[in-house]
């Protein structure tokens, strides 16, 4: 299960095809589409009699994916579900250590000298909250919290732009932003390039995820990076040992991020 609009997933999906097909699999692939009921997605992958579900960034409650897992095994990435190790069905969850990664994202535009770093945050977007909760305790722990600024944003270019807008009619802008994902921080980086802001001369930009497009030459965005192939790789390991009977425990597999540094950041 998949968001198509997500360029991140997408590169997931690339990497988690082949690793089914190297352990005898085959995969089916549903699309995710926000204006309709995700669990009905899930029970079209099911009616196909799939053995195993890997969800991708999902919004369900944890109430509905714990039932799930009482009914196939269910491997959830790049999402944090506090009691995973509770479960009594076969879960399992795949994710980035974002809380780190929010954090080596603060700790380096400090480092460059920023005081005044807004975060355009998710929303509701899987992996928001931990993201948002990250950069206001690496805000305080750099003796910051007069300067912490949560701007309300989704992980899309929509939101990113209306964000940038909205930083633009304050009449001041920070000297650093970081966005919830790399989506989020082209929608800034178009805004802000378009009014004649400087990036990076007037103003930092960082994003997350290390998308494919964060690395093309004319964006060039630093970014936290997630290694889209072994996150691929663990979940397809994990709802194969599932299915097959070699993993009865639920699991909880976290993977380091790294820093990025492009062209997009500068000292303040």
């Amino acid at each position: 299960l998949t968001d198509v609009h997500q360029l991140f997933q997408a590169e997931l999906v690339t990497n988690i095809y082949p690793a089914a097909e190297q352990r005898g699999y085959d995969m089916l692939l549903s699309a995710n589409l926000h204006d309709h009921a995700e669990a009905t997605f899930v029970e079209s992958l099911l009616s196909h009699r799939c053995g195993s579900l890997i969800l991708l960034g999902p919004r369900s409650s944890q109430d509905y994916l714990h039932q799930l897992a009482d009914r196939v095994p269910t491997v959830v990435v790049g999402r944090r579900m506090p009691n995973v190790l509770e479960a009594s069905g076969m879960l399992a969850t795949v994710r980035t250590n974002d809380a780190k990664g929010m954090r080596l994202a603060v700790d380096y535009l400090v480092d460059l000298g920023h005081r005044d770093i807004h975060h355009v945050d998710g929303g509701d977007d899987p992996g928001s909250a931990d993201r948002r909760r990250a950069y206001r305790a690496a805000m305080r722990s750099h003796g910051l919290a007069d300067h912490i600024a949560v701007i309300p944003g989704a992980h899309n270019e929509q939101a990113g732009a209306s964000a940038a807008r909205t930083m633009l009619d304050a009449g001041k802008l920070p000297t650093a932003v970081l966005a919830g994902n790399d989506r989020c921080a082209l929608g800034l980086l178009d805004v802000f390039t378009r009014a004649g802001i400087a990036i990076p001369g007037e103003l930092s930009l960082m994003g997350y995820d290390d998308s494919h497009l964060s690395d093309n030459p004319r964006i060039d965005l630093t970014t936290i990076h997630q290694d889209a192939p072994e996150l691929a790789h663990h979940a397809v390991d994990l709802a194969v040992e599932m299915l097959e009977g070699r993993r009865a425990e639920p699991t909880d597999v976290v993977l380091e991020p790294k820093l990025v540094v492009r062209s997009t950041t500068a000292p303040a």
